[in-house]
């Protein structure tokens, strides 16, 4: 962007948070007929008094009704007179179009009937006027820029009492409210405004007026930030076996799939209806999963037997039932249905110990299964991620998982969001996502709104058992993301759980779904709702903007600034001449950038910039000068002659001879071929990283080396060997750089040479050596903590490391963190069971004493 005008700069600064504050949902709902009478919602604006006036005056508000309820009767408005006389706005949906909302005046209907049409007032607010006219003696009611107008008897200097819905005043007593939504009521008297009640509260039974401070008071109030904010709990069931959920979104409902049943919950009417199977019990398996297809089909699968079962709603039958079977291979599993070719697509998973990365498909004309092989980015293995569908295929974003798909070899939190096309088969990687603080996972679905390009998600860390679900919006085109509504309590257990997100497109609600499987083959169900658009915490506490005489000084004071803005716009210009300064440094308040000493790649804390930059740990990256990702212009070929060069240069330093370089890549080649096809590859290698800077290839000793630069390249794997070849010298910070770079994952996990092989191992064995070395010189009065982080660091390359689980169970349990050693003691004994097949045969005590 330009150094601009300081008055655009200025102006946008003034008027945004003006556009903010109109976007907020805010506002009081209405208990109505969907509850007994004594829980409706009644609202008073003068509690214990009248309001008074002594000229013309017209009280204002906006509306909105909710959808899917049953009866839309009730009062609106009441005013009572002092002298007695009721003056009743009322809706009734049952009326005769164009009329549903009428006026009564005492005993009898006015002549105002109107309407406000069913795609307005169910979808948006809108703006209602009641205009008292002393003088002529005139109610005006204004709606839709439309003005409708009876004769009544009005006295200059009446008082009235103002009541919105249910109120228990005088012989003026109703329970009859209609299920709506209102805000910003407005009173004027003559030209001024008098008071004003926003009705932005998010809890309490006071109504908070802005002019005079004369409060109003709610009864049973239905608070529309509330709702936007927090997620409000709509049903806790059980059930029996291990349920799965699917999600009607045309007819908005939740289907919980048991094993002797079928409940449905509307989430239009709240009901929530159960079926048991004519067809006899289900004998679900864990891991099971459900959905909902274009034709409203309702289907649960078991990809393990490569089982679909479909359920007739008309004969409440499931088509097939599953025999028993082995646990899956396929935990929490992502999945969508694809219209455009009739296909169920499944991806993702875990099972004994393995990430999964396969696509698997099913079609459902021909009921045949197919792997489908996908080109384009690498897919890396996980579990716990989160899939939202569109039209040509599905994005995919983070979860957890390892570069090679196997527990026990770095498996770590994954950030990346990625599309995969349906019809032509690819998965493109679109960005990383950069977490700071507190790792996490995602619930099973996200919601993709591709005309706004954003997304939302549920995240939640997986390393708490009291954990919670959060909902995120993003962005489909740019990292980051924020947080919008309250935290949803979840048990998490590994497999045991589930979650899922889903959207009421009608209903504008978000549907949050957990699931717990508990030992008795039961399932707990919960099901929790939120209104969209979602609000954070920051937007609960705001209030809106209210353009009234008491933002007057707002407007005034926003004139001057630019006024003063314009002069200064001036004067900036003037100085905006060649000076040799920055104009902005002039400022006392501003420091100005200077510049920062080169220091050694090798020695920076945790990994560098994408830039000028090589990754060996994790996926295989190589970002150019610009910071351009070009690992993709090598061929397989140049690829193996790159890392090979790389790692002998780095490992041995010396670089590798051509009769090495012979028998590794061109072994079946006589030695003239070998030395043209060795010729021909190097200068296609040096091709592509002459993109990096202070990067050649040189054959000065006689051995072929890649040197690089120091001071502006980083590459992962040197700053490793630069770490443990000084192992009998390491500090703290060398161990936390180390702990940064494995992070990633193990070394080049997905690339499969013989040669390097070797390597692998050797670079496995050295890191839990160096952690373990250093954790020797770390004393438990000294440092716990950080024997406890050393510990963990291990258990990343080997689960069952003896010597790793007692130093963790003896710093917790100096830590006086009893509970958690225990916990990590019993962890330990369960891996080395599954791998072992036998009990770990040292007691908790003998190892807290040894």
């Amino acid at each position: 962007m330009k150094t601009g005008s300081p008055l655009l700069i200025l102006l946008l600064l003034f008027i945004l948070p003006l556009q903010r504050s109109y976007a907020q949902s805010y506002g009081l709902g209405f208990y109505s007929h969907e509850v007994v009478q004594d829980q409706r919602t009644g609202l008073d604006l003068s509690p214990g008094e009248t309001l008074c006036f002594k000229n013309n005056f017209e009280i204002a508000f906006d509306l909105t009704l909710f959808t899917a309820h049953k009866d839309y009767y009730g009062y609106v408005l009441r005013l009572v007179a002092d002298n007695n006389e009721n003056i009743d706005l009322i809706y009734d949906k049952n009326a005769k179009e164009n009329s549903r909302f009428k006026v009564v005046i005492g005993g009898h209907f006015s002549n105002i009937a109107f309407d406000i049409p069913e795609s307005a007032i169910f979808s948006k607010w809108n703006a209602l006027k009641l205009s008292f006219d002393y003088d002529k003696k005139l109610l005006r009611i204004t709606s839709g820029g439309r003005v409708y107008q009876t004769a009544m008897g009005l006295k200059k200097n009446s008082c009235f009492k103002i009541l919105f819905g249910a109120n228990e005043y005088l012989d003026y007593k109703t329970t009859d409210v209609p299920p709506m939504k209102i805000r910003n009521v407005s009173i004027r008297e003559g030209t001024a405004e008098k008071y004003f009640w926003p009705l932005n509260e998010y809890e309490g039974s006071v109504v908070h007026e802005e002019i005079t401070g004369k409060n109003g008071l709610v009864l049973k109030p239905l608070w529309i930030k509330k709702l936007h904010y927090d997620w409000q709990p709509v049903l806790h069931t059980v059930v029996d076996g291990p349920a799965s959920i699917a999600f009607d979104a045309k007819n908005e409902i939740l289907n919980i799939i048991a094993d002797d049943s079928l409940i449905s919950y509307n989430v239009k009417t709240a009901v929530s209806l159960s079926r048991e199977y004519a067809s006899g019990k289900m004998n679900l398996r864990r891991g099971n999963q459900s959905l909902v297809d274009d034709k409203g089909r309702l289907i649960n699968f078991y990809i393990d037997r490569q089982m679909v079962s479909t359920y007739d709603a008309e004969t409440n039958r499931w088509n097939q039932n599953y025999p028993n079977t082995n646990i899956t291979d396929f935990w929490l599993c992502n999945k969508f249905y694809s219209a455009a070719d009739s296909s169920l697509y499944i991806i993702g998973g875990y099972g004994h110990f393995i990430y999964k990365n396969q696509l698997k498909r099913y079609h459902f004309p021909s009921g045949t299964w197919k792997d489908v092989k996908t080109t384009g980015d690498a897919f890396t293995p996980r579990y716990m991620a989160a899939l939202g569908s569109s039209d040509k295929g599905a994005y995919i974003l983070g979860g957890y998982g390892s570069s090679s798909g196997q527990q026990m070899l770095n498996p770590r939190n994954l950030y990346d969001f990625l599309y995969f096309d349906a019809e032509k088969k690819t998965i493109k990687k679109i960005y990383e996502l950069k977490v700071k603080g507190e790792d996490f996972v995602f619930a099973n679905s996200m919601i993709i709104n591709e005309t706004g390009k954003t997304y939302y998600a549920l995240k939640f860390p997986k390393n708490k058992y009291q954990s919670s679900l959060q909902l995120i919006e993003g962005s489909l085109v740019s990292p980051g993301f924020k947080l919008s509504g309250s935290p949803i309590p979840y048990l998490f257990h590994d497999v045991r759980s589930y979650a899922d997100l889903f959207y009421c497109r009608e209903s504008k609600r978000f549907i949050a779904v957990t699931l717990y499987w508990e030992d008795n083959n039961r399932t707990r169900v919960s099901v929790y709702t939120l209104n969209a658009p979602p609000i954070d915490k920051e937007g609960v506490l705001e209030s809106p903007v209210h353009a009234s005489a008491s933002m007057l000084w707002y407007w005034m004071g926003g004139l001057l600034l630019l006024a003063g803005a314009g002069v200064s716009a001036i004067i900036w210009s003037r100085k905006k001449q060649p000076s040799g300064k920055t104009p902005f440094l002039e400022s006392e308040n501003i420091r100005p950038v200077t510049e920062h000493p080169v220091m050694d790649p090798d020695r920076v804390n945790g990994i560098q910039e994408n830039s000028n930059a090589i990754f060996l740990f994790g996926d295989l990256q190589v970002f150019d000068k610009q910071g351009t990702e070009i690992t993709r212009q090598f061929t397989p070929l140049i690829k193996e002659l790159f890392l090979v060069m790389l790692v002998y240069s780095i490992r041995w330093e010396r670089g590798i001879s051509s009769e090495k370089l012979k028998e590794l890549l061109w072994f079946d080649k006589t030695e003239e071929s070998a030395r043209n096809n060795r010729s021909v590859s190097i200068v296609k290698l040096k091709n592509i990283i002459d993109n990096l800077d202070g990067c050649t290839i040189s054959k000065d000793t006689g051995y072929w080396k890649l040197n690089f630069d120091a001071r502006s390249t980083y590459i992962d794997y040197k700053k490793y060997v630069s770490i443990i070849k000084n192992k009998k010298k390491l500090n703290k910070q060398d161990i936390l750089d180390l702990a940064e770079i494995t992070k990633r994952g193990s070394f080049l996990p997905n690339v499969n040479y013989e040669w390097m092989d070797s390597f692998k191992a050797e670079i496995s064995n050295e890191i839990i050596d160096t952690y373990l070395h250093f954790a020797h010189s770390v004393t438990i009065h000294g440092d716990a903590e950080l024997l406890i982080e050393l510990a963990n660091y291990i258990f990343y390359f080997d689960s069952v490391n003896e010597e790793a689980m007692t130093m963790k169970c003896r710093a917790l349990a100096h830590l006086g963190k009893h509970t958690q050693a225990k916990t990590a003691y019993e962890n330990f004994g369960k891996e080395y069971r599954l791998l072992y097949n036998a009990d770990f045969d040292k007691r908790f005590n003998d190892v807290l004493n040894s």
